[in-house]
């Protein structure tokens, strides 16, 4: 591994919080060290009270924080003294515990203290930083690991059996380092949960633990030979949507609630999942029980919902039995799915939860693999999942979070998604928590927005072979699919019918009314099995109901798709899918309205551009967000019960009216 320490970068840094901050991020860069922005890291500072009396106050990452990116701001100021106390104590609920950190930070505005702040507060140095390290975690889930770990590093580490995260780990790790530490101490192991580096200089903390992921590494190195296999999914030209999106459909009911499935088939994903063993080695466990919040106890092998969910609730009783604690049971789903043919699928309430999943169980496939290689994996026994899953603390965090948005789970696709209405419908759908994709003949629209819960592709709507590629990729992103809006389309120049070009009709009619007509035929097989049933917004104009001269191809291509949508909504009935129609007019925050032809055509009617905006019975301006957002209301449950609406947007049109 290598040590990315600049000391030029680092004599920039004058504090010590500024030197913390700086290690923390070179940890976080490295995914072999930090999961997904896990780890922790401390410095202890003193620095004078409200009463100018010198005290020294514990800085440590706060919970959630990502090493990568941390900030001063994301660290938490605790009492030092008070934690090293509470160390003495024999016993200590767990919201005793949790009240204790929270009363002695020193900054209301601090985030959340790490449940590891005890220990950092207990390991005399100034710098302490606390890693999950592939390598020496692949080492702890082998049989013997205490020895093995032992043959690695000696005795220049603390090695603390595993005990659950909290004060129990706090208490134990206090009382074994105060026994066995000696001059020569420079690390502490903790068992199933990573290591613990320190020293007076962030440097010297980083370096020590860059030098013990490097001793455990080499040790894998001459054990375990790299995996030679590289697999392919069988038939990899097969469609896959329809089924990821049956799949998702029975996750999504053992769940609860609408799920979020990624679908993952490269060589590392595919390896495990066609391992012939991967049906036992997969289920002993997570490599650390920390990690069973995000992906539960055990991955689900092939797609067999039903089988999971009875073996899931089945380990539930059997320990809730064994505890005699009275618990509502989480949700019965699994977050991870090993499967042949499409190598990991990960599976979570919003597309950051799936990709969560993905990045810990990459990590967990790569430790049982070396694990497995050097001896064999050996996870922690269930009895201790299953304490960590149903922990206090951990019922508490999900009580607090609250309702989920809207849209949670559920995947939205926008087409002409890269500017005006279609945008706007974009970002409606992102707020009220829907993963989206959306499609443009725009190159810009594979860069629109930078986050994990949408997907731009570049697609010309008036080719068959691309929408289905698109839905294809949908699938695979994110699922299945629950909302369409529909909203591409063309307004040619105004022309009278005797003057109307063929080739004008034909494309206004190819891109308005038959690229829509294929793309729902294309999506029913998918919203059919959204769990909360399929709708479709279908963005139509004024011109349905009352159409304008010199606007013939424009008015019956949005006429014809709005036949195509009532006819569609008696079909679609049966299978649950709504489609209802919006009507706006005069919506000018859109591309095809620039500033010069705004002011010429109020010119033309003798309007200011103002007065022109608003030229409607409300005399109100209607913008792309307006429209947006009742596209948006019509995929929600205000619309539940409607189908085959017609609702206009446009402020009131006499014509209309």
């Amino acid at each position: 591994m290598q040590n990315r320490w600049n000391p030029e970068d680092a004599a920039r840094l004058t504090d010590d919080l500024a030197q913390c901050v700086y290690a923390s991020r070179l940890l976080g860069a490295d995914p072999a060290l930090v999961l997904h922005g896990g780890g922790n890291t401390s410095v202890k500072i003193q620095q004078p009270n409200l009463f100018g009396e010198p005290e020294t106050i514990l800085y440590v990452k706060g919970s959630g924080s990502d090493l990568a990116t941390i900030e001063a701001k994301d660290f938490a100021p605790v009492r030092l003294a008070n934690l090293r106390r509470l160390t003495t104590l024999e016993s200590l609920s767990d919201m005793q515990w949790l009240n204790e950190l929270r009363g002695n930070v020193i900054d209301a505005a601090a985030p959340p203290v790490s449940v590891e702040a005890m220990i950092h507060a207990l390991l005399p140095a100034r710098f302490v930083f606390h890693t999950h390290a592939d390598a020496a975690l692949a080492i702890m889930n082998t049989p013997g690991a205490a020895e093995r770990i032992r043959a690695v590093y000696g005795d220049d580490v603390v090695i603390v059996p595993y005990v659950r995260a909290g004060f129990p780990l706090a208490k134990a790790a206090a009382a074994i380092f105060q026994a066995e530490r000696s001059e020569r101490t420079t690390g502490v192991v903790l068992l199933r949960h990573g290591l613990f580096t320190f020293g007076e200089t962030a440097q010297a903390a980083y370096d020590r633990m860059i030098e013990m992921v490097n001793q455990a590494e080499a040790h894998l190195a001459e054990r375990v030979a790299p995996p030679t296999v590289a697999p392919a999914r069988p038939d990899p030209q097969r469609p896959l949507r329809h089924e990821l999106a049956e799949l998702r459909r029975s996750i999504a009911d053992a769940a609860g609630f609408p799920v979020i499935l990624a679908t993952h088939s490269d060589e590392q994903t595919l390896r495990f999942a066609q391992r012939e063993d991967v049906a036992v080695v997969s289920q002993q466990g997570p490599v650390t029980p920390d990690h069973v919040i995000r992906t539960k106890r055990v991955p689900m092998v092939g797609r067999d919902t039903a089988a999971y969910r009875a073996a899931y609730e089945a380990y539930f009783h059997e320990h809730q039995a064994r505890t005699g604690r009275s618990l509502a049971m989480l949700d019965p789903a699994p977050r991870v799915v090993l499967d042949p043919a499409l190598g990991m699928v990960t599976v979570g309430r919003t597309a950051h939860e799936a990709a969560i999943a993905e990045d810990v169980y990459r990590h967990t496939i790569t430790i049982i693999e070396q694990a497995a290689a050097l001896d064999s994996y050996q996870a922690q026994p269930a009895a201790d999942v299953f304490d960590t899953e149903y922990w206090e603390l951990e019922q508490a965090k999900l009580k607090r979070l609250g309702r989920p948005p809207m849209f949670a789970g559920e995947i939205g696709l926008v087409t002409g998604a890269a500017s005006g209405i279609g945008k706007a419908c974009v970002e409606s759908l992102l707020a009220r928590g829907a993963a989206v994709v959306g499609l443009d003949i725009n190159p810009g629209i594979e860069q629109l927005f930078d986050r994990p819960d949408f997907l731009g592709i570049r697609c010309d709507v008036t080719s068959e072979e691309q929408l289905i590629g698109a839905l294809e990729r949908t699938a695979q992103a994110f699922g299945g699919l629950d909302m369409l809006i529909l909203n591409a389309g063309i307004f040619t120049a105004a022309r009278r019918i005797e003057a109307l070009p063929t080739e004008d009709w034909r494309r206004t009619m190819s891109i308005n009314l038959d690229a829509n007509m294929v793309l729902m035929r294309e999506a029913h097989a998918l919203l059919k099995r959204a769990p909360r049933r399929g709708r479709v917004a279908i963005i139509g104009s004024k011109n349905v109901p009352a159409p304008g001269p010199g606007a013939a191809a424009y008015s019956a291509s949005k006429a014809a798709l709005n036949q195509l949508a009532r006819v569609a909504a008696l079909e679609w009935g049966q299978d649950g899918i709504r489609i209802n129609s919006l009507h706006p007019n005069a919506v000018f925050d859109t591309g095809l309205w620039t500033e010069e032809v705004l002011q010429a055509r109020a010119k033309h009617y003798g309007l200011t551009v103002e007065q022109y905006k608003a030229n409607n019975v409300l005399r109100i301006e209607v913008t792309s967000r307006d429209v947006a957002e009742l596209a948006a209301e019509m995929c929600g449950p205000l619309f539940a019960k409607t189908t085959a609406a017609q609702v206009p947007i446009d402020g009131g049109n006499e014509r209309v009216i």
